[in-house]
């Protein structure tokens, strides 16, 4: 529980008993001493008017062990308990512990008893600490007021409602492809472009899409220094999305149909993870890229997270002060929003960021693999909604081809993980993804916004934002 700050410490009244509820400890920085106290007495005695009495010489001594700089404090209220008992006909309570827990290997009678139905509830209370509801009193209305019917109109939703974005989708099995943004797309990004910043953006992504008439959009973060909110409104302005097909995720140009230009192919998108097993010599806790998240970092609704606060140390205050704080000082406006190159980009020799990418084949810098893409360069004769402009099975060959390369690398810098296997088990292992999961944006804003090192490769999915 110590090892991390975001659990909380459990206290089991009946430790034996797996239907005992815990009391929750919350974790709190703390500057105190850890003392230990020594009480030595000594009798003395006294002679006190002819009459004795016996008066103990009592001395302490005090050591300080250490610094205490972490605390827990049960704040919370105890739970419902629930425990394993039947009531009777007569009212009497019946245990069924002896009955319920397992506490020893058991034939198969163990299981097939008739037994009252006992099914503990996971969780009572979401919260341990008290809050005040606030309730409101009924509103009473006059004689032969009728409540209005509820419509879409003034339905009340769950959450507020998207902020329009206007991005035109289309499907690979569309038939036309638009040829101008929407008119509340114009409107929208000519209200909000209201400074020269803005309108050289707007330049710089225009001349983007003139050499290059599809692009993701993580590879125009690394191209351009725009907000991410302006970048919502500013990409259906000047380009169309791609829901399916080889392109989906991009971000096409307008008038521009891939699906008509075989030269169109080196611009489809590949979806690259990293594999990962035990078939393949390193677990995934063993993979020197992380993952975009686990599984294991959640909390129960029950718990209530404290922000842990750090030590501020010397060299922290230090950082931005004179010519020793450059290294912290901050990014210029011409590069602040801007991604690294290798959140689109895959080089030979480098990992990376991610475990799972997306790739368009022309950002794959190696070769080798190029020499795949164009295997029937001048020969296309129908592009296909699985392998585009390719020769069928060209994502697989890409997929091989780049792992054997990530394996390479993972073997030069972790050569342990590899001690037990031979070549020749290299060039028979087989396909086998590791799982990934499209990551949410998230809105920041413009002052606390911080540019990624590359962990936010997701594929763009998250249409909703540009509905």
């Amino acid at each position: 529980i110590y090892a991390d700050p975001a659990k909380r410490l459990e206290l089991y009244f009946r430790p034996k008993d797996p239907y005992c509820h815990p009391v929750c400890a919350n974790r709190f920085p703390t500057s105190t001493m850890l003392l230990r106290v020594r009480r030595r007495s000594r009798k003395k005695q006294q002679q006190l008017d002819t009459k004795e009495q016996t008066q103990p010489e009592v001395q302490f001594e005090m050591e300080i062990l250490g610094i205490v700089t972490t605390v827990y404090k049960f704040q919370g209220m105890s739970d419902f308990q629930y425990l394993a008992m039947h009531s009777g006909p007569d009212g009497k309570q019946t245990s069924m512990y002896d009955k319920v827990l397992m506490l020893k290997p058991e034939k198969e009678e163990f299981f097939n008893r008739e037994l009252p139905l006992y099914i503990p509830p996971p969780i009572f209370s979401r919260l341990d600490t008290p809050i005040d509801y606030f309730y409101r009193p009924d509103i009473q209305h006059r004689e032969g007021y009728n409540n209005p019917q509820v419509s879409g109109e003034n339905l009340i939703g769950l959450s507020r409602a998207r902020r329009p974005h206007n991005a035109i989708f289309v499907n690979f099995d569309d038939e036309e492809i638009p040829a101008k943004p929407l008119d509340a797309a114009v409107q929208t990004w000519k209200k909000v472009c209201t400074n020269p910043v803005d309108k050289k953006v707007e330049e710089e992504l225009r001349k983007l899409f003139e050499v290059r008439p599809v692009w993701s959009r993580n590879a125009v973060k690394a191209n351009i220094s725009v907000h991410p909110d302006k970048l919502k409104l500013l990409l259906p302005y000047l380009a169309y999305y791609m829901l399916t097909g080889p392109w989906r995720s991009l971000w096409v140009r307008f008038g521009y149909d891939p699906r008509k230009h075989p030269e169109a192919k080196i611009y489809q998108v590949l979806d690259f993870r990293i594999r990962c097993g035990m078939k393949y010599g390193y677990a995934p806790n063993d993979m020197p890229v992380k993952a975009k998240r686990s599984t294991y970092n959640y909390s129960l609704p029950i718990t209530v997270k404290k922000q842990v606060s750090h030590t501020v140390s010397v060299h922290d205050l230090k950082q931005g002060l004179g010519t020793a704080g450059a290294s912290g000082a901050k990014k210029a406006p011409s590069s602040r929003y801007k991604l690294k190159e290798s959140i689109y980009i895959f080089r030979e020799g480098a990992l990376p960021p991610y475990r799972q990418m997306f790739y368009q084949l022309c950002d794959l810098n190696v070769e080798s693999l190029q020499k795949i893409i164009h295997r029937n360069d001048g020969t296309e004769s129908e592009c296909t909604e699985r392998d585009g402009w390719c020769l069928p099975k060209t994502s697989d060959d890409l997929r091989d081809s780049m792992s054997l390369m990530i394996k390479q690398i993972i073997r030069s810098t972790r050569p342990a993980l590899f001690s037990n296997t031979t070549s020749s088990e290299d060039s028979k292992e087989q396909l086998a993804y590791e799982s990934g999961e499209d990551e949410e944006d998230e809105e920041e804003e413009e002052e606390d916004f911080k540019p990624s090192d590359g962990s936010e490769n997701e594929m763009e999915t998250e249409i909703l934002d540009y509905v």
